[in-house]
């Protein structure tokens, strides 16, 4: 199965850190796109550490980074910045999507 997850809060990063997780280690795809106050998450090592596990991908939408002043310079380059479009292929592939 391929896992959506929707980050537009910095609410929820026990639930997105968890559901990763579980998700990956049960042999599903997981892909994560950040927008809005949820690229605040950019800056907390545990969540862009969930980019270096296997069958998870992870971006975010650039404008919304920029607009909150988020850093992204120092990032992996396994963490794509991107634009909305990369949500849309998201939605577009993902089984299922969970917004937090």
């Amino acid at each position: 199965m391929r896992l959506g997850i929707l980050v537009n809060s910095e609410q929820h990063l026990p639930a997105i850190i968890g559901i990763t997780h579980t998700a990956a280690a049960g042999g599903h795809q997981v892909e994560i796109f950040a927008m809005d106050t949820g690229t605040r998450l950019l800056e907390r090592p545990d969540y862009v550490a969930l980019a270096e596990l296997a069958g998870v991908t992870m971006s975010f939408c650039d404008h919304s980074a920029k607009a909150l002043g988020v850093a992204t310079t120092t990032l992996s380059e396994k963490i794509v910045c991107s634009s909305q479009f990369s949500n849309a292929k998201m939605n577009h592939h993902a089984d299922r999507v969970i917004t937090l």
